[in-house]
């Protein structure tokens, strides 16, 4: 068998939050038959609401999932609750059996000890072929979007916004797909709904058109392309390795009542350069790498092809880990805001951008802000807790790392003394 996967490795292929809990759910044998493995396939029937269960198989050197369930998004939760349990190791799974009949030709087989490079090749071309024609579809229906103005796009109710999102998701673009989902809720909740939109509509047409010249693009602006399309990486294409001491500088968390999800960012000593960890675990558990806010982990990461700020992955099982003394690398807002101007210029699609502000002395009010030295301000998201900024800066100047989102600062974290102190 080759190496087994992690449970974050397969809720990291989930195309959105709800498929990655209800997944968790499906993981359990008692709902599942015929379960079975080799060296490169899993396969299992699972019973869901039809009289006939779901054939679920997953070909793990792509990976690529097939299903017989109606479900628009890809992979299905199916799929993923299909690989949750294999990759638990506990024996639900059997291994190095045959596959079943309706998995392959009941004529026995064996199994190849290396992917087939054409079979690949042909995988590859399908995959390109349906998200090309999706992305045409979806070309269409923006120009008629734009035509009828956006007036009447705020009108449509949610099923026009979620129809377009599963033709996304059925060309394999769930990325796309999710990105529309929010702006269908987005223009109903902001004040500045037409700005955000038309920003939103350039993006996604940007995204088609890079699409088209992919062949063109360099392997930055691709890695960029295929993170806002939904294209995931197999761990194997991760391989940009750099050494550096990593100064852990911001962590966000989200968690509902299945998963936790963890954003932690770290500051390159030695290279300068900002990169993101992503880091997944069942609610209720323990994160597999619990990274402390103010520690230095020394060691090496690989990075995920893409443009600065790279998300990355830790590599090895252990690293040596020490006390920092506040944040490194902080500036004032112009030069925070030069720097997020140009990774946007290499990267439009870019959602989240972390800032590291020297001196920021924190103004309640309608909005509250952040004013720097100079007097530069930024203004603080809508949730911050600004009572709780004000008691850890005592009123005065201190450095604080937060989140740029469509010109808002979610901070993180905030010096106090020579700690930093999450938010």
């Amino acid at each position: 068998m080759g190496a087994r996967w992690t449970v974050a490795r397969v809720l990291a292929l989930a195309p959105d939050a709800g498929s990655a809990r209800a997944a968790r759910g499906l993981a359990h044998p008692r709902t599942w038959s015929d379960l079975g493995s080799t060296s490169s396939l899993v396969w299992g029937k699972c019973q869901g609401s039809a009289r006939a269960p779901y054939q679920v198989t997953v070909d793990l050197t792509e990976p690529s999932f097939r299903c017989t369930c109606p479900s628009r998004k890809f992979p299905c939760k199916h799929g993923l609750a299909l690989l949750l349990m294999w990759a638990a190791g506990d024996g639900s799974v059997a291994e190095d059996t045959g596959p079943a009949d309706w998995v392959a030709p009941a004529t026995p087989r064996k199994e190849p000890t290396k992917p087939d490079p054409e079979a690949q090749a042909r995988r590859l071309a399908e995959r390109e072929s349906l998200m090309s024609a999706g992305l045409d579809d979806f070309e269409l229906w923006l120009h008629d979007l734009v035509r009828q103005g956006l007036a009447t796009a705020r009108r449509q109710p949610p099923g026009f916004w979620d129809t377009a999102a599963a033709r996304l998701v059925d060309a394999q673009l769930p990325g796309l797909a999710d990105r529309v989902r929010t702006a269908g809720a987005d223009i109903h909740a902001r004040a500045d709904w037409a700005q955000h939109l038309l920003g939103e509509l350039g993006r996604w047409y940007l995204a088609v058109r890079a699409w088209r010249r992919r062949a063109e693009l360099d392997e930055a602006a691709l890695g960029d392309l295929r993170t806002v399309l939904g294209w995931a990486r197999r761990r194997d294409e991760i391989g940009d390795r750099v050494t550096d001491r990593w100064w852990v500088v911001g962590l966000s968390q989200e968690e509902d009542e299945r998963l936790l999800s963890q954003r932690t960012w770290l500051h390159g000593e030695r290279t300068g350069e900002t990169v993101v960890l992503l880091d997944f675990a069942a609610a209720g558990q323990a994160l597999k790498v619990a990274h402390v806010l103010g520690s230095v982990v020394d060691g090496e990461i690989a990075r995920y092809p893409g443009g600065s700020p790279r998300r990355a992955l830790l590599t090895g099982d252990e690293h040596k880990i020490t006390p920092g003394s506040g944040l490194p690398h902080a500036t004032d807002v112009r030069t925070a805001l030069a720097q997020a101007a140009r990774w946007l210029a290499g990267n439009p699609w870019l959602r989240r951008i972390p800032l590291a502000l020297a001196g920021m002395t924190v103004v309640p009010g309608e909005p509250p802000l952040l004013v720097d030295a100079s007097g530069t301000a930024l203004t603080l998201a809508p949730d911050t807790d600004v009572w709780q900024l004000l008691a850890l800066t005592g009123g005065h100047p201190a450095p604080v790392f937060g989140e740029w989102i469509d010109e808002r600062l979610h901070p993180l974290s905030v010096q106090a003394g020579d700690r930093l102190v999450a938010l």
